[in-house]
């Protein structure tokens, strides 16, 4: 048995797993997740800012003091979209090196895709039928991978909850110009990402991360978010894209009344909703063109976070 820590730094949050590895099974010890924004901004001066850069590099800090405590032989910290993006982000790497004692790896979108898919999938195999398409859909950028024991093709798109929140989505509620303008967008982006991933093929289609899972929430109408009623869950695709309009269509202040949303998602979830939606429908008609009805859509709370420890543990 090995007992690994991994933290995931994305656009809205920072993630921390600390867990034991035993035969490529994980046995979580710890999870957390604090939303931290940083990467507000990011689209539109291209840097981090001051006060983003400090609330992330805090929170990196507590998360090394845990992992200490808790005794994690190795430590693995990955950074995605907006560290990416940004011109400062040698401060960054800096930064998270001084917190955590560790080089933060800033990868590219494919090597995300593969983290999230193995992630993802290393929970649902034999348990549903593959091909996969795992959608991790981040702050930042949406990743999209297809495979049955291992990825084979995947794409990166950049469009996300934060930064399709700032570019598009300023209403609240969002106006019908504000959204067509956002679906557009979205739209374009799959026309892309399509070319390289071969969504027909897909026999599951696995929504990860914070934006899905709060929409999965919603689609259950849960009285609090339950990490047993969601992980896992199989939704009908209707019902799902029936939640997603709701959450894009209401106001900030109505969302936050939700108990299952947390406080950082409050004003993005929008977004994140509708790329999701968006997401759906199209893989829905590209695998009905190849004979495949989609009536189902899976969730899992297991992802990138999960594809990082199992990947640390096996060097």
């Amino acid at each position: 048995m090995t007992r690994v820590a991994a933290v995931d730094c994305g656009t809205n949050s920072v993630r921390l797993l600390v867990a034991d590895v035993r035969e490529g099974v994980l046995t979580d010890v710890v999870r957390r997740q604090e939303v931290v924004r940083l990467g507000e901004g990011v689209d539109r001066t291209g840097r981090i800012s001051p006060e983003a850069l400090a609330r992330t590099l805090a929170v990196t800090r507590r998360y090394a003091d845990e992992v200490r405590a808790l005794g994690a032989e190795a430590v693995r910290f990955v950074a995605t979209s907006a560290s990416r993006d940004a011109e400062n982000r040698d401060d960054f790497v800096a930064g998270v090196h001084d917190a955590i004692g560790v080089l933060p790896e800033v990868i590219t979108g494919a090597e995300e895709a593969e983290l999230s898919f193995r992630g993802a999938t290393g929970a649902l195999a034999g348990r549903h039928r593959g091909p996969f398409l795992v959608c991790d859909l981040g702050g930042g950028s949406t990743e999209l991978v297809l495979g049955s024991w291992s990825a084979v093709a995947s794409a990166s798109m950049d469009v996300g909850s934060v930064r399709l929140t700032e570019r598009h989505l300023a209403g609240d509620p969002p106006t019908p110009a504000e959204i067509a303008a956002a679906a557009a967008e979205v739209e374009a982006a799959l026309d892309v990402a399509s070319r390289a991933v071969p969504l027909g093929r897909a026999a599951t289609l696995v929504g990860v991360a914070g934006t899905v899972t709060t929409v999965a929430a919603h689609a259950l109408d849960l009285d609090e978010y339950d990490s047993a009623a969601i992980d896992g869950a199989v939704i009908k695709a209707d019902t799902m894209l029936k939640a997603c309009r709701s959450l894009l269509e209401m106001s900030r202040t109505r969302r936050a009344r939700l108990p299952y949303v947390h406080p950082g998602r409050v004003d993005v979830i929008g977004a994140g909703a509708l790329i999701w939606s968006a997401v759906i429908s199209r893989v829905r008609a590209e695998a009905g063109r190849a004979g495949v009805r989609m009536h189902t859509v899976v969730v899992s709370e297991r992802d990138i976070l999960d594809g990082i420890a199992l990947a640390l543990a096996s060097t």
